[in-house]
């Protein structure tokens, strides 16, 4: 079990774990709007888990079956400083052999279908 939680979660810390926690209890309009066509297996069996751990980050959500990481995108993610903090934290991702799909908030809620259908190809 330990070799499949490490596996799972990448070494995150139990400080990262509870971050996580709390960021599930605040998720944004566009979050809580993709959750509900993931959660509980929704989208196809596919098992999605939210504000998920892996090593020193948090990602919005997670598939492990298929190594795939979902990023939501707020209007802060247009700014210099935090591209280049996105790069290298996709580029981190990467290296553990997940992939990582990004839209942003307004796709999410103004094209949702869209959205399910683009993560539906990358599975």
């Amino acid at each position: 079990m330990s070799n499949y939680k490490e596996n799972l979660f990448y070494g995150a810390s139990p400080l990262i774990h509870a971050r996580a926690r709390d960021l599930r209890k605040s998720m944004t309009p566009a979050e809580m709007k993709l959750w509900e066509k993931l959660k509980g297996k929704a989208l196809e069996g596919y098992k999605f888990r939210r504000q998920h751990p892996i090593c020193n980050f948090i990602v919005d959500f997670y598939c492990h079956s298929s190594k795939l990481v979902i990023e939501l995108d707020g209007s802060i993610h247009d700014l210099p400083d935090q591209k280049e903090y996105d790069s290298g934290r996709q580029y981190e991702l990467q290296e553990f052999g997940l992939r990582v799909l990004r839209f942003t908030n307004e796709e999410v809620i103004q094209s949702t279908e869209k959205v399910i259908k683009e993560i539906l190809e990358a599975i």
